[in-house]
C-alpha cells in the first residue's frame, strides 16, 4: 500500500513501555485502525524533516522534545517508507490536530498487537518492537589514543580532549538495529586524562581505577539500551560481549571521525 509521489515517513516515539499511536479518521484509508504519525514526503524533503512535519501537522506533539535514535529504511522498489524512532522522557497528553486524526493515544507495547492495525503497521510492527531502544556508543579512550602514534603519550589529557571534540562531530552511522543511528557518545577516560570534562553531545566518564572495568559498569546501567564499545582490547572485547554489547575496533571510528 503506497501513498505519497516521493515516498513517506512516520515517527515511532516510546516512553516507559509505551507507544504513540494515531487512530486513522473514518473517511482515511483504514479507517479507525491505529498507525504511526506520518504521510507523504514533499519533493526532495529529508525523511526526518518529512516524519516530524507530519506528527506536527497530525498531532500536538511538541516533536523537537522527541531524542531521535534511528531510522529503518523500507525499499519498496522505486517507493519507500522510513520510519524514525525516538524516545520522551515523559508521556504528555497528546490530542489529534488534523482531519486525518480521530484519536492519539500511549499504549502500552504489550498490547499493541491488541488494536486494530493498519495494515502496513501491522505487519511491520514485529520488526519495529524490537526496536525501541537507544543506541550507546561507548569509547575506550585509552585504547582509541593507543591506536595510532601521533604522540599521544606526551600529553594525555590533551590527546583525550582531542579525541572527545573530533567524537563530537560523528555523524549518523550504520549501528544495532538500525539502517542509521544517532548514537548517544560516551567517553571512558583514565589515569592523566580523568580531569576531561564532558562537551555537547559527548559524556565524558572517568573511571575511579580500571577503565575497562567502568566500561563494563556501563553496559550494565540500562539493559534496555543497545550498547557499542570501541576497542581492541582482547579481554575487554570477551567482557563486553558476554554483558550483551556489541564491539567495534578504533579503525572503525577513526574511518568516520577523521
Amino acid at each position: 500500500m503506497h501513498w505519497g509521489r516521493f515516498g513517506a515517513a512516520g515517527l515511532l516515539v516510546f516512553s516507559g513501555g509505551h507507544v504513540l499511536l494515531q487512530q486513522r479518521a473514518w473517511w482515511c484509508n483504514g479507517g479507525g485502525t491505529w498507525c504511526l504519525f506520518g504521510g507523504g514526503r514533499n519533493a526532495g524533503e529529508d525523511p526526518v524533516a518529512a516524519a516530524l512535519r507530519e506528527t506536527t501537522e497530525e498531532s500536538s506533539l511538541d516533536v523537537s522534545a522527541v531524542r531521535l535514535h534511528g531510522r529503518i529504511h523500507d525499499d519498496h522498489g522505486g517507493w519507500s517508507y522510513t520510519t524514525m524512532v525516538g524516545s520522551l522522557q515523559d508521556r504528555p497528553k497528546v490530542r489529534g490536530a488534523s482531519s486525518e486524526t480521530k484519536a492519539a493515544r500511549w499504549v502500552p507495547v504489550s498490547e499493541v498487537d491488541t488494536l486494530r492495525l493498519f495494515a502496513p503497521f501491522g505487519e511491520a510492527w514485529p520488526t519495529l518492537r524490537s526496536m525501541l531502544t537507544r543506541v550507546v556508543l561507548i569509547v575506550d579512550a585509552a585504547n582509541v589514543m593507543g591506536s595510532r602514534p601521533d604522540g599521544w603519550w606526551r600529553d594525555r589529557l590533551g590527546a583525550a580532549r582531542r579525541l572527545r571534540d573530533a567524537l563530537a562531530g560523528l555523524g549518523p552511522v550504520s549501528l544495532g538495529p538500525f539502517d542509521e543511528a544517532y548514537p548517544e557518545l560516551v567517553l571512558v577516560v583514565e589515569g592523566a586524562a580523568r580531569a576531561l570534562e564532558g562537551s555537547a553531545g559527548v559524556r565524558v566518564v572517568a573511571a575511579p581505577g580500571s577503565g575497562d572495568d567502568e566500561i563494563v559498569r556501563q553496559i550494565g546501567q540500562d539493559p534496555h539500551q543497545y550498547h557499542v564499545v570501541v576497542t581492541a582490547d582482547r579481554e575487554l572485547r570477551r567482557r563486553c560481549e558476554e554483558a550483551g554489547a556489541e564491539v567495534v575496533g578504533p579503525r572503525w571510528l577513526l574511518d568516520r571521525i577523521g
